[in-house]
């Protein structure tokens, strides 16, 4: 059950009602089933009744969040972090006092320069290297968070970190939440769209799932290559499609009125309409067809490389998404070689993350500058972010050397939706190894997205195992100095 503490006093989810309104379980029971119950269910989604109905807790300065999932985990001393040192040191011992207790240990270890030079970009003079020549471009328009630290520096536990709050998992993504609190301003659309490339990041499908949200809120996958979503063409014709879900809705209603479980029938009955709708409505947002030649070539669709062109594909259909209502969309990169995940260069790193390189940064590039052109970046939050860094440091420096997992300080940025662009926050040491100035959180990060949305990360609280739960649970703290003052 939702404890959403914004409500009016008379228990109303929506303004202007005075007498308690009737539970949704008291509807079904007391609704006829077949069309009015889908009718209901198809209101349901339009008001955004799976959470905070139609009322944020605040002012909302954006209504989307588009996340570019840099799985495995960019080296940020060679991407938005430029440490001069590490050349002069490349080499040297890196000594005990280099090395934290979350770090690998200081035996054989060396410092290792970035392969890629880094230059000033834009009016804002914001540091990019080379590696992300597209991005480059949007230096103006993005906000660096340079001081992330995590808690383990594993893969499967960071990534649940990153996209749940939690190293354990077993907790709602930050997609669902935003799909509770907001619901989708679209009802032939979910709230919180997945764009796969063919790859599940470590940590699995419950870096997507919704856990105790109800099963409306969980990510809807949409593949790269073949069929979006499978069975998405009907074998039916609608008639025969809406009677049977007239009779699936009855069937459901019966067993509602004699169940307690009235909150996953009410998901259930949810899914169904929203799978019916659908099948119109997915199909037109995935085909990019009919988007102009100088767009596709924009995102990289006239690529050679597969990989590029899928991924660009993808890219393109995040900002077709977005245009349509939903509130949450991630995309995943694609593995491309034997490594753990995409951007894991334990070896190999000039080799692999030009290849990621080559694959995401122009597609990401055009996904900023295509919202910007068409007046959406302004609400829509763009976030780019690995679930760790690499370590400036190298067991030994060679022409297949690489960087090993590394949560001491690492960086992420975020463009539009309110963030300042041209900012760099928070600073590592001298080397990349430990952060100075301003340590954050992924709580903190997960805080300052939720607030852009209008939705207070302390408020927003699901009733679990006896508690009010939520994506930050005691921690996060909403980052106030990398937002634009209104």
């Amino acid at each position: 059950m939702m404890h959403n503490r914004t409500r009016n006093p008379s228990g109303s989810c929506c303004p202007g009602r005075v007498s308690r309104p009737t539970t949704r379980r008291e509807m079904l029971r007391s609704a006829s089933g077949g069309f009015g119950l889908l009718a209901l269910s198809g209101l349901m989604a339009e008001r955004g009744y799976a959470g905070l109905a139609t009322d944020a807790h605040f002012e909302p300065r954006a209504k989307h969040v588009i996340f570019c999932f840099m799985d495995g985990g960019p080296s940020h001393v060679d991407t938005f972090d430029p440490k001069p040192l590490l050349d002069k040191h490349q080499g040297k011992a890196i000594g005990e006092g280099a090395v934290s207790t979350k770090s690998q240990s200081a035996a054989n270890r060396v410092w290792l320069g970035s392969p890629w030079k880094f230059r000033r970009r834009g009016a804002s003079g914001l540091w990019v290297s080379d590696l992300l020549p597209h991005i480059a471009q949007c230096a103006d328009d993005l906000c660096v968070l340079r001081s992330l630290v995590g808690v383990q520096p594993l893969h499967g536990q960071q990534a649940l970190l990153l996209h749940t709050g939690r190293v354990t998992g077993r907790a709602p993504s930050l997609g669902s939440w935003v799909s509770y609190g907001l619901g989708t301003e679209c009802e032939s659309l979910p709230g919180y769209v997945l764009l796969n490339n063919d790859w599940i990041p470590n940590g699995g499908f419950e870096n997507f799932g919704s856990s105790f949200l109800p099963a409306t809120h969980a990510a809807t996958l949409l593949r790269a290559k073949g069929l979006p979503v499978d069975n998405i063409a009907p074998s039916d014709s609608r008639r025969v499609q809406r009677r049977k879900l007239a009779l699936l809705s009855e069937q459901d209603h019966d067993f509602a009125a004699q169940s307690g479980q009235s909150q996953v029938i009410e998901s259930a009955i949810r899914n169904y309409e929203t799978a019916f709708q659908m099948q119109s409505a997915i199909p037109d947002v995935a085909d990019v067809a009919g988007e102009t030649a100088a767009t596709q070539r924009m995102y990289g669709l006239d690529s050679a490389n597969d990989y590029k062109r899928f991924y660009g594909m993808q890219c393109l259909r995040a900002r077709r998404l977005v245009e349509q209502g939903v509130r949450f969309v991630e995309i995943t990169c694609p593995l491309t070689h034997p490594n753990n995940s995409p951007w894991d260069q334990h070896g190999e790193l000039k080799k692999y993350h030009e290849e990621n390189a080559m694959i995401t940064d122009q597609a990401v590039a055009a996904l900023i500058v295509d919202l910007k052109q068409r007046g959406l970046l302004d609400d829509t939050m763009v976030v780019w972010a690995g679930e760790m860094g690499r370590t400036p440091h190298t067991p030994q420096v060679s022409p297949t050397c690489g960087r090993d997992h590394h949560v001491d300080g690492y960086s992420i940025f975020v463009a539009g939706g309110g963030f300042r662009g041209g900012l760099t926050f928070g600073s590592t040491d001298d080397f990349g190894n430990s952060v100075v100035e301003d340590p954050i959180s992924i709580h903190d990060v997960h805080a300052t997205l939720l607030h852009q949305l209008g939705l207070d990360h302390e408020r927003l609280v699901f009733r679990f195992g006896g508690r009010d739960v939520s994506l930050t649970d005691v921690h996060g703290e909403v980052l106030h100095r990398v937002l634009q003052q209104s």
